[in-house]
């Protein structure tokens, strides 16, 4: 199903243009360059991909960086299956962990994340003010698989405005509630105060509108497979991902969300 509209790589996250004028698949290469160098990452690197999905920033990193040895964490057996079996990357290693539980034999080089963060916090634990607390969480844990002075190439879905037509906060609510249940985008706010004590922010680019154009190219390409799609997932599949699709286009275009890549380095 997602191989029908995602890039050739699978990536299920927001490409960076740089130019505007770029195709899906060079801006994916782009935001995979942008968090690499972030990160600081040289072939003789060990680095971890903090919810890696399908595994396209790994077969970025081993094809394109020439690194021999990477390894990724994912909650979906399927995903870490479609690493082993279809990708077949030399020096990757992909497993099936909550990041919470995972300790790793060695200590890391680099870190790369984009957008798992999106995924830890609920909006009912948001509305407890859980947020900062679960975010700071999240990177003292990282920060204790890193070597000394470690940089972390981080990427993450912002949530900016709320809108105010009804129909615009049903469609964010179906988004939320239907396609990625009990996740919450951080605000940015959030993320500069989670890093403490553990990480210097060295660099913060954000890219709202690559975003929006990502969303759009992969709504461009759901639509022009919506027969396959209807006839082999049903028509409900195809109904529930054009809104969900057209929602992200209009959010990212009316400044509901954003997209932020940082680059972090650990305090020492």
């Amino acid at each position: 199903f997602f191989e029908l509209w995602l890039d050739e790589n699978m990536h299920y996250t927001s490409g960076s243009y740089l130019t505007g004028n770029e195709t899906l698949e060079q801006a994916q290469i782009q935001k995979c360059k942008i968090l690499s160098d972030y990160a600081e990452i040289t072939p003789d690197s060990l680095v971890l991909d903090i919810g890696c999905g399908w595994g396209a920033m790994l077969e970025y990193l081993v094809r394109e960086r020439g690194v021999k040895r990477a390894h990724g964490i994912t909650l979906s057996t399927a995903q870490c299956e479609w690493i082993h079996e279809q990708k077949k990357l030399p020096g990757v290693k992909a497993i099936v962990k909550d990041y919470a539980l995972y300790e790793p034999e060695e200590k890391y080089d680099a870190l790369v994340s984009i957008e798992m963060i999106d995924h830890l916090c609920s909006p009912a634990q948001s509305r407890q003010g859980k947020a900062i607390e679960l975010y700071r969480t999240y990177f003292d844990k990282v920060a204790q698989w890193v070597k000394p002075g470690a940089c972390f190439g981080f990427q993450a879905i912002l949530r900016n405005r709320v809108p105010r037509s009804r129909k615009d906060l049903a469609d964010l609510a179906f988004t939320a509630d239907v396609i990625f249940p009990g996740g919450l985008n951080p605000r940015l706010e959030e993320l500069t105060a989670a890093v403490n004590p553990r990480w210097e922010i060295l660099e913060v680019r954000t890219q709202r509108e690559s975003y929006g154009k990502t969303t759009g190219e992969w709504l461009r390409r759901l639509r022009m497979h919506e027969t396959t799609i209807r006839e082999k997932w049903g028509d409900q599949v195809f109904i529930d991902y054009e809104r969900y699709l057209d929602t992200c286009v209009r959010a990212f275009d009316a400044h509901w969300s954003s997209d932020v890549q940082m680059k972090l380095r650990r305090i020492d």
